[in-house]
């Protein structure tokens, strides 16, 4: 996989992931290769990342996150003095990676991670995941566009969608306003868990 297939974006946004992406795979006793293998990304790409080259996406965030035992929390950086039952949202700082913006919505170091997550219009809408795991998503605010395997859906509003995460799904906001959600998914570990990242087939709904 090419790095010319991820929006080009600047890696100053994100400066506490570069050396914790390095830290966490030699943590984790990957090579660079064996983890862009498993991320589906190429050697160069992930170097790209860890040196601060590039900026990775919210999507590439989830896989290595899974790759590595971890979250997207340690990824960027972030720590907790100690494990609460109880997220005040005040106490959660947005976080922008690849044109999404989301808000941690639950504790780290859970099975689950649960995010608070800002999809602008057209953002990723040409990316198709799939990993091990469930799941959840929670329209706030906008309508969503949720293509799961050869079906699309269209939610507004208080709809909702649990699904498996092997099956390739594809999120984005139906509208030029963007859309917000609530996304809950499972951290479960594989040792062939990827996320398979790439552009839309031809003729696909949009």
């Amino acid at each position: 996989m090419s790095s010319s297939e991820f929006p080009a974006e600047t890696a100053g946004d994100l400066p506490a992931v570069a050396p914790q992406l390095r830290a966490l795979r030699r943590r984790a006793g990957l090579t660079l290769e064996a983890a862009a293998r498993a991320a589906g990304l190429s050697a160069a790409h992930l170097s790209r990342l860890e040196t601060g080259q590039r900026q990775p996406s919210l999507p590439m965030l989830l896989a290595l996150a899974r790759i590595y035992s971890t979250t997207v929390s340690e990824l960027l950086g972030e720590s907790v003095a100690e494990r609460d039952a109880v997220v005040r949202g005040a106490d959660m700082e947005p976080t922008a990676a690849g044109g999404w913006t989301y808000r941690q919505a639950g504790a780290p170091g859970r099975g689950m991670q649960a995010l608070r997550v800002r999809v602008p219009f057209g953002a990723q809408g040409d990316i198709v995941r799939v990993h091990p795991g469930e799941e959840w998503l929670y329209v706030l605010d906008g309508r969503l566009r949720l293509r799961l395997g050869d079906t699309t859906h269209r939610l507004g509003p208080g709809d909702s969608a649990h699904f498996d995460s092997l099956t390739p799904h594809r999120i984005a906001a139906e509208d030029p306003g963007g859309l917000e959600l609530l996304f809950v998914h499972t951290l479960l570990q594989s040792p062939t868990a990827t996320l398979c990242l790439g552009p839309a087939h031809p003729g696909e709904a949009r």
